[in-house]
């Protein structure tokens, strides 16, 4: 090699390592625990990355499953798993020794800032201990009956200046989708629809026979392919064995075997989704799939954040929360109706 491009190559080198090494690095504290509550903050860290121009670190809880449908996401940079459940002993971050060393493991990145979305002392006091000088954060104290989208939105407004208006956004390659259609055969000439039919309890989950009412009116309309999304459960497997050996059941693909990872390009191949409150729900509005969330017996909000979430609710009901208790009135008219006004 030309001596002259040798030293022009050292120098390039020298030149990127003094870019990276004055390149911001920030980090966002999400503890609330599952696939929901990461997906519904996902906007304002969006909002965060592009402020300052960097991919952000997460710190989650484990069961967020955030390194499933995050790890092809732009905006996302590290996922650091929170090691903390006071329901699971001598794990690394519970109690006092283990606030001391999470502050220690997170000394190590050398963040320059912290979003935190929660009004946790605790968690105000580690990132204080790990040497992060510039802590943004929800209003200490402020946990009872706080409203997490509204102190979100204040949270970027008030120290970004940003009103956040997006819906969340997670992000798989062309090139999975497209294998994902090759491998498992989906048409678009089909109408293919993902049935979110788990749940993580039992009051979440929709009868089977809801489902098959609206399986029966849709394919009377168009060819139709089913995608079946459940977890392990004996009363999910229940559901979804019982879909599965009706009259529909050469259209039917089920998802159970597969991990969140997996199913996202599968997802994204769907025209349309129909979902309990479950993750799945979550996942495929933020794929930009328009997803007819039924909303059974979890705050209404869980279903409605985003505006690729179309919400129905109980009949008799205005509204929807803990204790509605309402599976059972979940009008599939009501469905069927709202799934033919998205895909005419």
């Amino acid at each position: 090699m030309p001596l002259i491009l040798l030293i022009l190559k050292i120098y390039i080198k020298i030149l990127i390592s003094k870019v990276y090494k004055f390149i911001m690095k920030i980090l966002v504290i999400q503890n609330r625990m599952g696939i929901g509550d990461t997906v519904i903050f996902l906007p304002f860290i969006e909002a965060i990355s592009e402020k300052f121009k960097v991919p952000v670190s997460l710190l989650v809880q484990q069961n967020s499953k955030s390194d499933q449908y995050l790890n092809e996401t732009d905006y996302i940079d590290e996922i650091i798993i929170l090691q903390k459940n006071n329901k699971i002993k001598n794990l690394r971050h519970n109690g006092f020794i283990g606030s001391l060393k999470l502050a220690l493991d997170l000394k190590k990145y050398k963040f320059d800032k912290v979003f935190i979305f929660n009004s946790s002392l605790r968690f105000n006091i580690i990132a204080r201990t790990s040497g992060i000088k510039d802590i943004n954060q929800f209003p200490l104290f402020k946990k009872r009956g706080q409203d997490m989208i509204q102190a979100s939105y204040d949270l970027i407004y008030n120290n970004l200046g940003i009103k956040v208006l997006k819906d969340p956004s997670i992000q798989v390659s062309n090139k999975r989708v497209s294998e994902a259609a090759s491998k498992f055969n989906i048409s678009q000439n089909n109408l293919n629809i993902l049935l979110g039919i788990g749940g993580s309890g039992p009051s979440k989950r929709i009868p089977a026979k809801t489902y098959l009412k609206i399986m029966e009116k849709i394919s009377k309309k168009k060819n139709c392919k089913f995608f079946l999304a459940t977890g392990l459960s004996i009363d999910e497997q229940n559901i979804l064995n019982e879909i599965k050996n009706s009259a529909f059941k050469n259209n039917c693909i089920s998802l159970d075997k597969f991990s969140i990872n997996q199913c996202l390009p599968i997802i994204k191949n769907c025209h349309v989704s129909i979902c309990n409150d479950t993750s799945f729900s979550h996942l495929s509005s933020a794929l930009g799939i328009k997803t007819i969330t039924l909303m059974a017996d979890t705050p209404l909000i869980y279903g409605s954040y985003s505006s690729k979430m179309h919400p129905i609710i109980p009949d008799g009901e205005t509204t929807v929360s803990h204790n509605t208790l309402g599976k059972d009135k979940i009008n599939p008219d009501k469905i069927y109706k709202k799934l033919l006004s998205i895909i005419d």
